[in-house]
């Protein structure tokens, strides 16, 4: 059982996403272990590009003032590299393919491998277009890790069949950003996944609350976590590894009292 099937095990999964160096790689270490310390059983870290197509505003500044300040490839698999001094939780790159490819695509995953990343999610790479990338995932045992949409329709199935580490479920159409409420009916998209797919399935996307992670988690296997905690970062900046703490910790409590074996709803 690798690290990633262990966040799963016996219980539901939080996973925060964080944008490297926003507002400064020292703050991002720093609110990662917070996290971890409140209870994330998985954490997403999303190298900064300049054209990150699947973010809203939020997680696009971010990236932007990550950017301006001088943030790297390199210096993102440093910060890993500390992470995992002491980090055991899973660690998730998920960025997008261009910065793969000016990497180098070997290059890149073997340094994921070296460093302790055990999984990538390109949002930008089809389904149908993976074999850019799998076969090195596959020689460093890295898990390239799927994403079903509302709008995957009759490909689920094929795309949870061959899916590893876990399954990313986009719970809304449209961009990374909190929502008031969400209206996909998950449920029916979930028991498609499940009947086809060997790997845990967590909701993410519009999900800023409690309630909301509450009643994603209880659909899945996990709640997902991004434009809220950057915004908050956003609001504190330096200071905000305390108030991403607590956040974590109230996420995490919410999501408990779903039983790990079965829909709580």
């Amino acid at each position: 059982m690798n690290r990633i099937h262990e966040a799963f095990e016996g219980k539901k999964a939080f996973i925060p996403f964080f944008t490297c160096g926003y507002p400064d790689l020292d703050t991002t270490e720093r609110c990662v272990r917070e996290a971890v310390a409140a209870g994330a059983a998985l954490v997403e870290l999303g190298i900064p590009f300049s054209d990150p197509t699947a973010e809203g505003p939020v997680i696009q500044e971010a990236s932007l003032k990550a950017l301006e300040g001088g943030v790297t490839t390199d210096a993102v698999f440093d910060l890993v590299a500390r992470l995992r001094r002491d980090i055991t939780v899973p660690l998730v790159f998920m960025t997008y393919a261009n910065v793969v490819y000016s990497y180098g695509s070997e290059h890149f995953i073997g340094r994921c491998a070296e460093t302790g990343v055990d999984g990538l999610i390109l949002p930008d790479v089809p389904f149908e277009e993976k074999e850019e990338f799998l076969p090195y995932c596959r020689r460093y045992g890295v898990s390239l890790i799927s994403l079903v949409a509302p709008t995957s329709a009759d490909r689920i199935a094929m795309i949870a069949r061959e899916a590893e580490g876990f399954i990313y479920l986009v719970s809304s159409l449209g961009v990374t950003g909190t929502r008031r409420e969400i209206t996909t009916d998950l449920k029916a998209i979930v028991r498609q996944i499940r009947a086809a797919a060997q790997v845990p399935c967590a909701v993410g996307f519009g999900i800023s609350t409690p309630e909301q992670a509450a009643a994603m988690a209880s659909l899945s296997d996990g709640a997902i976590v991004g434009s809220a905690i950057v915004k908050l970062i956003g609001q504190y900046g330096q200071e905000a590894p305390a108030y991403v703490g607590d956040y974590v910790r109230r996420m995490t409590a919410a999501i408990d009292n779903c039983p790990p074996e079965a829909v709580c709803v």
